[in-house]
């Protein structure tokens, strides 16, 4: 089981999340991802980076988080970071429409790449709502007690930390603002970068970038950096 337990995962989490790693669910979890690999199955991201977000970002130093619904599901393209490809992956629609909004909310140069390690670094936690999928099939792991654990960790974050500002985006992750505590965190909603609903005029305009930078400026905190590199 080494493949979940001995992954890269900062400490500060391992402390937040202690007693969900615990449960029986989670060791379901685990024995689902065993069983699947047992049976050839290719999933997806590798095992190293399944918990990329909690080690990118450490508990402490999350300052925005995006929720994103489960990994891509194409060869090379997850990487344990919600909307995130690595820098020789073609960039992803929605994210191509990100790097839209950005570039008139900010005026910020389109990025060629889809690497947000930069912004992870910097405290936003892109975390997705399922760690996992098998290849080729969105949304596949979605029932097998991720959405469990990583509402657990929305709420671990509503409960321990305060001022986050938490960027939903889309039917499935608005739904996650009954978790936050919105009397001391921020909580910010629009439609999907999604192709289908940002040409449907429910994504560009939004200006989640600036006002996140500005609440974060409020609480005396420094703004994100969203220019790539």
């Amino acid at each position: 089981m080494s493949k979940i337990t001995n992954v890269k995962i900062h400490p500060s989490w391992k402390e937040a999340l202690s007693f969900e790693f615990q449960q029986p669910y989670f060791a379901a979890i685990k024995q689902q991802l065993i069983q699947e690999k047992q049976a050839g199955t290719t999933v997806y991201p590798p095992g190293k980076l399944i918990f990329n977000a909690f080690d990118a970002t450490p508990f402490d130093q999350v300052k925005v988080v995006i929720i994103g619904q489960d990994p891509y599901h194409g060869p090379g393209q997850a990487m344990g970071l919600s909307f995130s490809v690595p820098r020789n992956v073609a960039i992803p629609p929605s994210l191509v429409n990100m790097y839209k909004e950005l570039n008139t909310d900010l005026n910020l140069p389109i990025p060629n790449h889809g690497d947000l390690t930069e912004w992870a670094n910097q405290g936003v936690f892109l975390l997705n709502a399922s760690l996992t999928v098998r290849a080729r099939q969105a949304n596949s792991h979605q029932n097998i007690g991720w959405q469990k654990f990583t509402d657990a960790v929305i709420r671990t974050l509503s409960e321990k930390r305060e001022g986050i500002i938490f960027l939903l985006w889309g039917g499935f992750a608005k739904k996650k603002a009954s978790l936050i505590d919105k009397s001391i965190h921020h909580v910010l909603t629009s439609g999907h970068p999604s192709p289908l609903s940002a040409n449907r005029g429910y994504w560009f305009g939004n200006k989640h970038f600036s006002k996140a930078n500005e609440l974060l400026k409020g609480q005396g905190l420094e703004p994100i950096n969203w220019a790539l590199k």
